[in-house]
């Protein structure tokens, strides 16, 4: 007997019954187990966009073809993530301060894979306008530049720094930090959600450094932040994540990328910050202070993909009593 509480289609050559009010991406997801993010759809012969597949519901009769990419090729699937719009494979962004020179500095962007680079902005040196400058050595457009407020300890600074940047360059995604003090560099969140208000209404795109408090993690989303950026532990401490509890609550929390700034000293502590769910993670300290930093980029990006890998995979439950891994049972 015919559900009659339910519609047909058919997808990929194969009817199926399902309830009426699925969009396109609840059907992928919640039917099929797909990634939305992950497949292409066509609908009565009509390509969807990606953007919409959230939007548009199925209907009675519709003819669906969901398809994806298949090697050949390496054995690791791509497994890129988006921020504002902007679509990136690389889960590591680096930053550019602290390298004994700009050549160091690119050796090691080339070896961490990154594609998003944090840039300060500072006043032109008019004394010398020949002198070296960092889009000498690393090109804005093969990398994306994200310039952020560091240094700025109010509101104001923050926004006007930005809006520098803007006109500079005419960047949109930016990093935004206001700092509450010197001694620990945590950050004024009062001051902080002052800011993405203000720069979410004039048209930026604020990844916004906070407090890893679930929270304001969730006040800066509704304020406009297009992404959190919790600290891991107090910047270039090289401590490691200090709070895993909290970090993982934001990530549970967030419609927004989350990534983990300020904090990280090592590749281990990279992979911690994948393996809670994170989409990703900022660092300059613990590369640019390493004795060889471009063989440590190199041990953070293959930290991330391996905590990212782990993560997808599924870690096993623990345990409070050992588990042989073969049968006791039946021993000589």
């Amino acid at each position: 007997m015919t559900d009659e509480r339910t519609i047909s289609i058919r997808i990929n050559g194969e009817h199926r019954r399902v309830h009426p009010g699925l969009s396109l991406a609840a059907l992928a997801s919640e039917i099929l187990g797909l990634d939305p993010a992950k497949v292409a759809v066509e609908r009565n012969l009509e390509v969807m966009p990606r953007s919409t597949l959230g939007d548009v519901l199925v209907e009675d009769g519709d003819e669906l073809e969901i398809v994806h990419f298949v090697g050949g090729g390496s054995g690791m699937d791509e497994d890129g993530w988006s921020v504002a719009g902007q679509d990136f494979k690389s889960r590591l962004i680096v930053g550019t301060g602290k390298y004994a020179d700009f050549e160091e500095n690119a050796a090691a962007l080339e070896a961490s894979g990154a594609e998003i680079i944090t840039v300060a902005v500072r006043r032109v040196n008019v004394s010398d306008p020949n002198a070296p400058m960092l889009t000498d050595f690393i090109d804005p457009k093969k990398y994306t530049y994200l310039p952020n407020t560091a240094g700025c300890f109010t509101a104001d600074e923050a926004i006007r720094t930005l809006r520098l940047a803007r006109e500079a360059g005419g960047w949109d995604l930016v990093k935004l930090e206001v700092l509450g003090e010197a001694k620990t560099l945590y950050p004024d969140m009062r001051e902080t959600l002052r800011a993405t208000e203000t720069l979410a209404a004039e048209g930026f795109k604020p990844m916004v450094y906070c407090v890893d408090d679930p929270i304001a993690a969730k006040q800066l989303e509704e304020a406009g932040a297009v992404a959190v950026m919790p600290l891991g532990a107090p910047i270039g401490s090289g401590l490691g994540i200090q709070n895993r509890v909290t970090i993982r609550l934001i990530v549970e929390g967030a419609n927004v990328p989350v990534l983990v700034d300020a904090g990280v000293g090592t590749a281990s502590d990279a992979a911690v910050a994948m393996e809670l769910g994170c989409d990703g993670v900022l660092m300059n300290t613990a590369i640019a202070e390493a004795k060889e930093p471009v063989r440590m980029a190199r041990a953070m990006k293959l930290a991330v993909e391996a905590g990212r890998e782990a993560y997808r995979s599924g870690r096993m439950a623990t345990r409070k009593y050992a588990d042989p891994s073969s049968p006791l049972a039946g021993l000589i």
